[in-house]
């Protein structure tokens, strides 16, 4: 355990890790600086677009992946291994529990789909739409990331999060990686929804 800084929290896509993201550089939050104009809609846009995006993606990943994927999901996919961060947050939770609880879950996908995105330009690099749905993923991602960034310094002066990474497939064998990999992203389409249930209340205007 330890201090991640920021841009390294983005970046972290290789390996299991669990420590305290310094979300912004110095002893504190720098202020209204930080954040755009319309940083809490672009926020909600964000959330609303990758729960509508992620049975999508999980489909073209089994396609791409072929047999034994494509028609054994419900049990090569099944993520019960799978360990997110715990979101144990609802609708009538305080806000700076789900916005934390949010960067949490963020900071860990955003590693697990680097995790993905690496496997398969190694494993099916001709796939070009999947590689794209997973780059552009990625980049909502790390958009929303600095975006909750902004609204725990600015709304209570959160600078420092305590976040987990998850299990890194590295080394592993051709049929792990895959299926490492639809796991993850079966458990990211439940995760999600139930995410945007969560937060998009919070992040709707007055």
């Amino acid at each position: 355990t330890g201090v991640v800084p920021f841009v390294a929290l983005l970046l972290l896509q290789r390996r299991p890790v669990a420590g305290r993201a310094l979300l912004v550089t110095g002893s504190g939050c720098p202020g209204h600086g930080l954040c755009r104009s319309n940083v809490q809609e672009q926020t909600r846009r964000q959330v609303a677009l990758l729960n509508a995006t992620a049975q999508d993606l999980f489909s073209l990943y089994l396609k791409c992946q072929g047999e034994p994927f494509s028609s054994e999901a419900d049990k090569l996919c099944n993520p019960s291994g799978v360990v997110f961060p715990p979101f144990r947050v609802n609708r009538t939770s305080e806000r700076k529990e789900v916005m934390v609880a949010m960067y949490q879950l963020f900071a860990f996908l955003n590693a697990s789909l680097g995790n993905i995105t690496r496997d398969q330009e190694e494993l099916n690099p001709t796939a070009k739409e999947l590689l794209d749905r997973l780059h552009n993923t990625t980049k909502t991602t790390r958009g929303l990331i600095s975006n909750l960034t902004c609204l725990l310094c600015k709304n209570y002066n959160i600078f420092q999060v305590d976040v987990s990474y998850g299990e890194s497939s590295k080394g592993k064998g051709t049929f792990r990686k895959k299926q490492q990999g639809c796991q993850v992203l079966r458990k990211y389409v439940q995760v999600i929804a139930q995410a945007a249930r969560v937060l998009l209340p919070h992040l709707s205007p007055p």
